[in-house]
């Protein structure tokens, strides 16, 4: 078993969680983070070609991958990303397997250290169906950074298709999935709420 074989039951019934739905996770936030417009320009014309290609790996390098690069650069490289890293963490409970992308609040880019804050899982349309492997990979997150005694008071996660991105958080045995879907045209909405995530400011830029 890894990550991708949980159900949301199954996420429920073994590490004994409450998923709560229906929660605005964000709905206080009111964003006036201004992205370079060059990055903007740049992401919307790979993001109209992952859509005609219209395969996981396309919107996963081509959209969701820039995003997150963009967020490590906007936080001055206060956090590291790793993308298609194996995150083994406890096997005799299925917490292993590969993530899609993880990012920890750490400056070291060479292996995850904790506290790993972020996971995010991408998808080519079902984002119903990747919300039981981000939270088992959460809950993962969750274990390592209590191991390596850096534990943090949430885990955040997002299931995305690139242009559409669903939120996620776990909080002690609490795990709740965000009301709202976001989409890649409030580009600076997503990239605020990623910035919250990390708790870090952006860096001032130019437009």
């Amino acid at each position: 078993m890894s990550y991708k074989d949980f159900t949301l039951e199954q996420i429920e019934q073994i590490f004994g969680l409450v998923i709560h739905g229906n929660i605005d996770l964000f709905g206080e936030r009111h964003p006036t983070l201004v992205l370079n417009s060059v990055f903007k320009s740049y992401l919307a014309y790979s993001t109209k070609l992952a859509l005609s290609i219209n395969t996981e790996k396309a919107r996963s390098e081509m959209i969701i991958a820039p995003i997150l690069v963009e967020l490590k650069r906007l936080t001055d490289d206060q956090v590291s990303l790793f993308s298609g890293v194996e995150f083994n963490v406890d096997p005799a409970k299925g917490l292993n397997g590969f993530c899609d992308f993880v990012i920890s609040r750490s400056t070291q880019q060479f292996y995850i250290q904790a506290p790993a804050t972020i996971i995010v899982e991408a998808k080519n349309e079902n984002i119903k169906g990747g919300l039981a492997q981000c939270f088992a990979a959460m809950i993962a997150a969750n274990q390592f950074n209590q191991a390596k005694g850096n534990a943090i008071d949430a885990i955040y996660g997002a299931v995305t298709t690139g242009n559409q991105w669903k939120f996620l958080k776990l909080v002690d045995n609490a795990a709740y999935i965000d009301t709202a879907d976001y989409y890649i045209d409030h580009l600076e909405r997503i990239m605020d709420i990623l910035l919250s995530m990390v708790h870090v400011q952006p860096l001032a830029m130019s437009i």
